[in-house]
């Protein structure tokens, strides 16, 4: 059995299809479809079931996949560790950060989280999407991944296998650019009408907001017409477009606080459309380098001290 069956056997599990686990394994579809064979051959089960139009785990796959986690994520963090006892680079500290977050959020709420550390850390962060994010912690490249949370969403990063600290909190605003120069009314105005639907900017699947917006959306008592109009992952590609007039976006106030309290964006919505989401660490339920276990006592001992707050602003 090879260690790369494993890492070809989660990208399966968590895209819930061979073509996307090809493209995020950088192997053309056959050969990842022969490697998958040849670990259920070796598993002695079935670990797939496929059809015409969906992937989905059995039950044995299921069973399976949380001791493939498991092993990818011990062998990377033992690979880690080794590799910094072997450099002499005890203090190092490896985060994921979802794309807004990393700007808006990371440098203030790490240099107060700092404050009450014994040692001064060597600080690694790698931004992406969520999706890449939680790939990263799932097989042990980072210690921590920093990201938005709400209840709502089914995520990999399962209370079994991981724990969190809420570290600060955020909101969802719909937000558009006013009609007139001056005026506080929205150009893209919520709930919009069958006939002339409001034309809104979508955040792909791998992004977290995305999936936060779908899950909260798929239960609401509130309905809209929307019309896509443009669709990314990156939460600040969706400002710019927003302030380009393209249309309106749920978009964090983290990122906007400063346009919508100058009047460049105003809400799209009353406050029943905005959705108040939580800003978490998470970590593996697993050992951690000690640096790693340090910094999270310290975190979760203080949490006052790491919490934070988006500034609100004023309602136009």
């Amino acid at each position: 059995m090879e260690i790369n069956w494993l890492h070809d056997f989660i990208a399966v599990a968590s895209t819930r299809s061979f073509s996307r686990a090809a493209e995020q394994r950088n192997s053309s579809q056959p050969a990842l479809s022969r490697r998958i064979k040849a670990l259920e051959v070796w598993a002695g089960a079935a670990l797939f079931e496929r059809t015409t139009h969906a992937v989905s785990l059995t039950e044995a796959g299921d069973a399976f996949r949380m001791t493939a986690e498991d092993i990818i994520r011990r062998l990377s963090a033992g690979r880690l560790e080794a590799q910094e006892l072997a450099r002499g680079a005890s203090d190092v500290l490896k985060f994921a950060s979802t794309n807004a977050l990393s700007l808006t959020f990371f440098p203030d709420w790490l240099r107060q989280a700092e404050t009450t550390l014994s040692f001064v850390p060597n600080v690694q962060l790698v931004a992406n999407h969520m999706e890449a994010c939680e790939r990263m912690l799932l097989a042990g490249e980072v210690h921590f991944l920093l990201c938005h949370h709400h209840p709502a969403v089914v995520s990999a990063l399962t209370t079994a296998r991981f724990k969190s600290v809420h570290v600060g909190d955020d909101c969802l605003i719909p937000a558009s650019v006013p009609a007139s120069r001056s005026g506080k009314v929205a150009r893209f105005k919520l709930p919009g009408t069958e006939v002339m639907p409001v034309q809104v900017l979508n955040y792909r699947q791998e992004s977290g907001m995305g999936r936060i917006l779908e899950a909260v959306r798929s239960t609401s008592p509130l309905g809209a017409h929307l019309k896509p109009a443009f669709t990314s992952h990156l939460a600040k590609l969706l400002v710019t477009m927003v302030q380009a007039g393209r249309g309106m976006a749920w978009l964090p106030q983290s990122l906007i606080a400063d346009q919508l309290a100058s009047g460049e964006l105003v809400r799209a919505g009353g406050s029943e459309w905005e959705i108040p989401i939580e800003i978490h660490v998470f970590r593996p339920r697993s050992r951690l380098t000690q640096a790693a276990e340090a910094f999270w006592t310290d975190v979760h001992e203080h949490p006052a001290n790491s919490r934070r707050k988006v500034p609100r602003t004023r309602r136009g």
